[in-house]
């Protein structure tokens, strides 16, 4: 082999390792398929957890554990651009779930990738901490615990939420494309490709609530013909009857679940739901 060929051959076997094979515990779930093959062993008994309040992390043994596992002098920080993916469809099923709801992809300039925020008003904090925790255990965030803060609402009223944010990842920046036009959210077309129960689950929690003895998902920031769509896709993928109602302000929509198919919408989402949401599939 000439020295010109020597050379190629060791520019790229570095180029495999530094990309591909030195990797550490923050990334491995996000590029490997781990979680797909043994979904019901690394999420579920993740879902069943519910966080302590705020004031009790400091002796909570979940907590610590936490930040056992995600002890940054152990982790080398990878830069966006690096986080290469793929990602695994139960993940992205999370994100388009949230991104149903109160989620959002921030396209971030400077760290040249997407990061996904997840939103709560306060008094679903239990509920937001449970996400945290989630997403944290897929190595998706930090181990830092999101804290309630405040802003000023509609009529001077002021109002608690938390929220926190992923890592951010370059090879998100298409979920981002894929949700958004012109800084507006929008329901994708392809939306049935990563519509799971999971993604059903985390929507109801995020949006949900009772509404009579059906539902009401309140899908206000979407077009009729995207409610229209969504309709459609419940009924396509689950069988679920639904239909789409004035929201009492022009232009706004919600998507109402008819009675007939909450016995269905139950045995759907509940091996999903957090304790404090499932009073949502209840009269």
């Amino acid at each position: 082999m000439s020295l010109w060929g020597l050379f190629k051959l060791a520019s790229n076997a570095y180029y495999l390792f530094n990309n591909y094979i030195f990797i550490n515990l923050q990334e491995y779930l996000s590029i490997t398929d781990n979680i797909s093959c043994n979904f019901k062993e690394l999420i579920l008994p993740i879902l069943t957890y519910t966080p302590e309040p705020k004031e009790n992390y400091s002796t909570s043994p979940v907590k610590e554990n936490l930040i056992n596992l995600n002890n940054k002098s152990k982790l080398i920080r990878i830069r966006s651009d690096k986080r290469i993916g793929p990602h695994n469809k139960d993940i992205l099923s999370i994100i388009f779930g949230n991104l149903l709801g109160d989620g959002h992809a921030e396209r971030r300039i400077k760290g040249n990738g997407t990061r996904i925020t997840f939103y709560q008003e306060g008094s679903h904090v239990s509920y937001l901490l449970w996400l945290h925790n989630l997403l944290f255990n897929l190595n998706y965030c930090s181990s830092n615990i999101p804290q309630i803060k405040t802003r000023l609402g509609s009529k001077g009223i002021v109002k608690k939420y938390i929220r926190f944010h992923t890592w951010t990842y370059s090879s998100l920046n298409w979920v981002h494309d894929l949700w958004y036009i012109n800084g507006i959210k929008i329901v994708p077309k392809t939306i049935n490709e990563y519509f799971t129960p999971l993604s059903l689950a985390l929507w109801i929690m995020d949006d949900g609530c009772k509404a009579g003895s059906g539902l009401k998902l309140a899908t206000n920031s979407f077009s009729y013909s995207e409610c229209l769509f969504l309709v459609n896709i419940l009924y396509d993928i689950f069988k679920i009857k639904a239909s789409v109602q004035s929201a009492g302000i022009p232009n706004q929509y919600h998507i109402y679940i008819w009675k007939e198919s909450i016995l269905l919408l139950r045995d759907i989402v509940l091996p999903y739901l957090h304790s404090s949401m499932k009073y949502k599939l209840y009269n």
